[in-house]
């Protein structure tokens, strides 16, 4: 490998600077050398006839940390030197570059290398398309414009998006472009920051929250949504043959069938959609390690994850839909183990509405201790790209980074295909004849070229009705899908087309179809008329899953038709995804008009979904208790749903104390002391002391500490035996403020209101750690006390919380304190207090008077939610 020129330094963004400047020369933090790229090939052990070849390595490629290719099948290597250390965070006296990396002579070894762009930061993907460059750097989604393909940016790059939340976070900030077979951009965000995302200048309450997610953006509507929320930081994704999105993730499950609009299981945290409840556990019978251990504790194959896969971390993955290697791989998803050093395969298989994943043989194994797979791609010649950040230790980086190595492999089998030298110089007749090739690279390519000649006003005559040809005349399914993506791609999909797809025979046109009539929520208004068609008889669970999912694009007002028949399939109880996915769907109904709510309750055959219904009206009985009222009159003369109700009401109360009896209740308490179930009767027992004397403080601590309750009750529990003063409770705050982060704000709140002396440095040292959602109601704790106050003050002092998240307030609270020391130390830290506006005093003493403590307990809190 030679050093190749780089191109004409680009012109962007960087404050202070119109064109590049020379690059900043890596520097190494973690100690020791890999071993060198040559050898460290020799390490790698595939299956027979495979082919591995060093594409490129250090110094030509160096800190991989995505990859993206072009219609010329170029590689294009997202350079990351800035990746942030535990000890210092982000490093931004380095930047990140975007590098062009060409195999002239298709040898496996590139022979040209380009630097597009050096002068962005927090760089973690590259996509192309469109007529320039799309690169994530946090907090931006950037777009450089090369309309002339020349490889040199026209201009400073145009900041797409913003609001991808960083702050303490460095190892799973958003990441991932990729262009979906629906023509949107895709990428994925992890667990430890919210973000608040829309175009530049977007008002604070249009922006879309999200973390741990996977989100999307259309190229030509300029529009930003959230796909689906949960799991942990997922580090790669791709599509099977008939569209269906696949993603890999860390810790608590590998592998997640992409469902638009599902909530997943969360590592920790609650999900940002209230009352969610149950989360749609992972899409695979089985871990790559242990979990009868601690994941930290399955690294380097320890504790069997050897044998069972390598361990809990995974990054990138891919589907093999290329047309090199052995038919026996094609179809299967491929993902590399960072533990374990590996890339392990897994089987999809159809399961109810989804799929599962079965284990299947690790495809390959590389040697090299310091090997750290990010990625795995799709090449044009049908082989594959595995890049590799070259590092030790792990991706929290907290023995340092290595910014000097990193590699690039190419795996093939057999002779490489011949590709064309540019796709982009193809009519659109031959890009159509591309849809039906057997190497999927070309027609993802090939398709996102109609799409993007069509965007720019290119006349499709050619390529329409061959298309719509494709579609009536082919018989192979994903050729036909292929066909309908391509149209829509182009703009020729219009409801007809796509009315009339709804009835085809095969269940993913159907499927597609109705993804595609729903796409643009603005459009959507009422339901169309197949929907109700399909979703009282279409027979495919499958279908019936992607109702479900459109059900969330509707208005809330026009949901309830939808679901009905939808809530009726009693054979879609125990399936892993539809039950879920259902609530999510119907509970804006539930929660906003009580009689559609108990109507829904009526007509579901899906106990999970009844049950669900009854909690979250029983959740306001206490402020609106009309709607469970009408609940329990409707159970009291019908069994069914009995049980449900008594759970979903068990859940809904779990961390309180005691509660005024419901309208109703001693009527439905008498029947269902006869129903049949022993675990009813139990229940509904424990609801007859709630609603009498009161649950006992050792079912309270039950309750706080266990974490298969749900967040609100169980800080509901621990404020009621912060209330009732319970004894040695400062043990099991300590205990939840150390490992539940959602919890930790309210434990350490209640150490500090019980005046425990660890509490002050607890509760400073957890606070970077906490959402910003969080972080407040904690300040508010510290700042209540002079001990406290003094550690709130010292930790100002010393950076570890920002002088701008300590309010007027709580400057207010601490200078009240009347102590010569603190208010100096406030001055001197934070800044002097100005007197009150005498008629903001007016004013606040009215507002004490008007909602004095008699006028509060009978205020209507769920509507005053509303209204915020």
């Amino acid at each position: 490998m030679r050093p190749a020129r780089a191109a004409g330094l680009a012109l962007i963004f960087l404050a202070g600077t119109a064109r590049a400047v020379d690059f900043p020369a890596p520097f190494n933090t973690q100690a020791g050398e890999p071993m060198p790229a040559v050898e460290a090939l020799k390490t790698v052990k595939a299956p027979p006839g495979f082919h591995v070849t060093l594409f490129a390595a250090e110094p030509d490629v160096q800190q991989p940390i995505a990859l993206a290719t072009d219609a010329r099948g170029r590689l294009w290597v997202a350079e990351n030197y800035t990746y942030g250390e535990a000890k210092v965070g982000f490093d931004l006296t380095q930047r990140d570059r975007i590098v062009i990396l060409e195999d002239t002579d298709h040898d496996g070894h590139f022979d040209k290398r380009t630097v597009f762009c050096d002068q962005v930061q927090r760089l973690t993907s590259v996509e192309v398309g469109f007529g320039g460059v799309w690169a994530l750097c946090a907090p931006q989604l950037l777009f450089f414009p090369d309309k002339n393909g020349d490889d040199i940016p026209d201009g400073k790059p145009v900041v797409v998006l913003d609001g991808f939340d960083f702050g303490p976070v460095r190892h799973n900030i958003a990441n991932g472009l990729r262009w979906g077979p629906d023509g949107w951009l895709y990428g994925r965000h992890g667990i430890q920051a919210t973000s608040h995302v829309g175009p530049p200048g977007t008002p604070d309450a249009k922006r879309i929250a999200m973390n741990c997610a996977i989100w999307r953006y259309h190229p030509t509507r300029k529009i930003f949504e959230v796909v689906a929320s949960g799991t942990t930081n997922s580090w790669g994704m791709d599509w099977d043959k008939f569209g269906e999105g696949f993603f890999v993730n860390t810790v608590i499950g590998h592998l997640w069938h992409l469902i638009p609009g599902a909530h997943y299981q969360r590592m920790y945290g609650e999900d940002l959609t209230p009352h969610t409840y149950g989360l749609i556990q992972q899409h695979a019978d089985h871990l790559h390690w242990t979990a009868s251990g601690k994941w930290t504790e399955s690294r380097d194959g320890k504790n069997g994850a050897d044998e069972l896969g390598g361990g809990h971390a995974h990054e990138g993955c891919l589907i093999y839909q290329g047309g090199n290697w052995p038919a026996e791989y094609r179809d299967q998803l491929f993902t590399v183990n960072f533990w374990g050093r590996r890339v392990n395969m897994e089987n999809l298989e159809r399961d109810g509405s989804g799929y599962v994943a079965k284990h299947g043989a690790d495809f390959l194994t590389v040697g090299d201790p310091w090997f750290r797979g990010t990625e795995l791609l799709a090449a044009a010649d049908g082989g594959v790209f595995m890049a590799d950040w070259s590092d030790t230790g792990e991706c929290h980086e907290n023995d340092g980074v290595h910014r000097t190595s990193g590699r690039i492999y190419q795996i093939t089998h057999g002779p490489a295909d011949i590709i064309p030298p540019d796709l982009a110089k193809l009519t659109n007749a031959e890009l159509v004849q591309l849809q039906l090739s057997p190497n999927d690279w070309l027609v993802r390519q090939s398709r996102r070229i109609l799409q993007e000649r069509a965007a720019a006003g290119g006349k499709m005559k050619d390529a329409a009705p061959a298309l719509l040809t494709m579609l009536a005349k082919e018989t192979d399914v994903p050729h036909q899908l292929r066909a309908l993506w391509a149209l829509h791609a182009i703009g020729s999909a219009g409801d007809a087309l796509l009315r009339k797809t709804l009835a085809h025979s095969d269940e993913h046109l159907r499927i597609w179809a109705i993804r595609f009539l729903t796409e643009d929520t603005r459009a959507l208004k009422t339901v169309p008329a197949e929907f109700f068609r399909l979703a009282q008889n279409d027979p495919s669970p499958a279908v019936r899953l992607a109702l479900v999912s459109a059900l969330q694009r509707f208005p809330a007002e026009a949901r309830a038709d939808l679901a009905r028949p939808m809530l009726q399939h009693a054979e879609d109880a125990a399936d892993h995804n539809l039950p879920l996915l259902l609530w999510q769907g119907i509970e804006p109904l539930v929660g906003v008009d009580l009689g559609t709510g108990v109507a829904l309750f009526e007509a579901a055959r899906i106990p999970l979904v009844r049950e669900f219904i009854a909690r979250r009206l029983a959740e306001d009985l206490e402020n609106s208790p009309a709607g469970f009222a009408r609940l329990l009159a409707r159970a009291t003369t019908s069994t069914a749903g009995q049980g449900e109700l008594v759970r979903g009401t068990l859940a809904a109360t779990r961390g309180w104390r005691q509660a005024r009896v419901p309208p109703g209740w001693s009527g439905f308490s008498r029947v269902v002391a006869q129903h049949p179930d022993l675990v009813t009767r139990r229940q509904a027992k424990e609801l007859d002391l709630l609603f009498g004397d009161g649950r006992a403080l050792a079912e309270l601590r039950a309750a706080a500490a266990d974490p298969k309750v749900d967040s609100e009750n169980r800080r509901r529990a621990i404020q009621s035996l912060l209330d009732s003063r319970a004894e040695n409770l400062a043990p099991l705050l300590k205990e939840i403020a150390a490992n539940d982060t959602t919890l930790a704000s309210a434990a350490l709140g209640g150490l500090l209101q019980l005046g425990d002396p660890a509490a002050p440095g607890l509760a400073v040292g957890k606070y970077k750690w906490l959402g910003i959602e969080q972080r407040p109601p904690l300040l508010n704790a510290l700042a209540n006390r002079p001990t406290s106050a003094k550690a709130l003050l010292d930790a100002v002092a010393q950076g570890v919380i920002a002088a701008a998240d300590v309010t007027p307030f709580h400057a207010r609270q601490i200078s009240g304190f009347n102590d010569a020391a603190l208010t100096k130390q406030l001055g001197a830290v934070w800044g002097d207090l100005r007197p009150v506006d005498p008629n903001k005093r007016a004013v606040i003493a009215k507002f004490r008077a008007d909602l004095s403590p008699e006028i509060l307990a009978r205020a209507d809190l769920s509507h005053g939610r509303q209204l915020f």
